[in-house]
């Protein structure tokens, strides 16, 4: 935010999150509930759903975030904007308690891809405060104008690999079918696009107990003084935490690096990978996490955000780009991913697309109705609209 500020941002104000951006819905027993832009009773995702919202409804013209599990994608998909989450480090901060870890990292959201790079381009700074914000004496590594203005991309030029589920996500049948018309429109620009995908084997296993310890790290302490102040979300994480042994974070560790490295064997033959951002359509908000995926129980309450830790793992960069909306009629998004550091080049990808789909009402960013929004019943007198039950 420092960066921000002193390249002229006004901060006008934080918006609704999840409790600590626990279970990407944005609801909590403080401000209550999020509702979806285009469909207030549905969930606007999360942890950066207000934003998302605020974005949409053009409340305000840009907004930062941060994303473990998704946090910047999921609501941007779910809302019709635009997420970006950098490779680790580019964006520094001093405040993650696990500074060596990679999971979590900071970001810009917007309405369109340029605003974003604008945003980012003020966000970036060498800062030795963050282990991971590498740094080489006496030369500057991130530099603002390495992400605005972003390169123009040749689309035709890219060797694109095509994805619906990374091999392991539950992707629903709606996302499928909005994810495979989406192709029809423009998987044809490309020199090639083919469907694989890197090999994501232990990916489940591994986000779970790093994203576990992570937050017994930074909420055991509270959990275990006043778990009555504590929603289900952290307190399930943090107990799943102690359950984990040294050999089980080792483990994890190992099973991270080893996709890593086939991550970057995958990269070799392939400028991006494009796959849908969020496993599901918005769904009601009440739902606190999805427990089943077209009839099938998910293996956790974080399962369904499985597209966005697939490519949180190995530390790539990944954009949502908004893409019309799905069969029912709610936005759908597409997430594309760029190799590590690669965060300009990405961005100049999602640019070019965002451009050439503009034109079709069928695939240019959805808008909300605002005189819908206003005329609909409001959702504080809904059930559950505060806390968790």
């Amino acid at each position: 935010m420092a960066c921000l500020r002193a390249a002229g941002a006004i901060v006008l104000g934080k918006t609704n999150t999840p409790e600590f951006g626990a279970g990407a819905n944005t609801r909590n027993a403080v401000y209550g509930a999020t509702g979806n832009p285009f469909d207030p009773t549905r969930s606007a995702a999360g942890s950066s759903g207000g934003s998302a919202v605020a974005l949409a409804t053009g409340m305000v013209p840009l907004a930062s975030g941060s994303d473990m599990g998704g946090s910047l994608r999921n609501p941007a998909s779910f809302c019709g904007i635009v997420g970006f989450r950098p490779t680790p480090g580019l964006v520094a901060t001093e405040t993650n308690g696990l500074g060596w870890s990679p999971l979590a990292v900071r970001g810009p959201m917007a309405r369109n891809v340029g605003d974003v790079a604008l945003m980012l381009s003020a966000m970036v700074s060498d800062d030795a405060r963050d282990p991971l914000a590498t740094t080489v004496h006496g030369a500057t590594v991130r530099r603002a104008g390495d992400f605005h203005p972003l390169p123009e991309i040749d689309l035709s030029r890219l060797r694109v690999a095509i994805t619906p589920d990374f091999g392991f996500a539950p992707t629903e049948k709606i996302v499928r079918t909005a994810f495979a018309d989406a192709l029809t429109k423009f998987a044809s620009v490309f020199a090639r696009a083919e469907q694989t995908t890197p090999d994501c084997s232990g990916a489940d296993e591994a986000f779970a107990v790093l994203r576990a310890t992570s937050f017994l790290a930074a909420h055991e302490e509270k959990v275990h003084t006043r778990p009555q102040d504590v929603g289900p979300n952290v307190r399930a994480n943090v107990e799943e935490g102690g359950r984990y042994s040294a050999l089980d974070v080792a483990r994890a560790l190992t099973a991270q690096t080893a996709l890593y490295r086939r991550w970057q064997q995958f990269f070799a033959n392939v400028d991006i990978i494009i796959s849908p951002a969020i496993t599901i359509s918005p769904r009601p908000w009440t739902e606190l996490y999805p427990g089943e995926i077209d009839g099938v129980a998910t293996k956790s309450y974080f399962h369904w955000l499985a597209l966005a830790y697939a490519v949180t793992l190995p530390g790539h960069p990944a954009v949502c780009l908004p893409v019309g909306r799905d069969a029912a009629g709610l936005p759908f998004g597409l997430q594309i991913v760029g190799p590590r550091g690669g965060d300009a080049f990405v961005l100049g990808v999602a640019q070019a697309l965002e451009r050439l789909l503009a034109a079709d009402p069928a695939t240019a960013r959805p808008v909300p109705d605002l005189a819908r929004l206003r005329a609909a019943p409001p959702i504080a007198a809904m059930r559950g609209f505060i806390g968790f039950a």
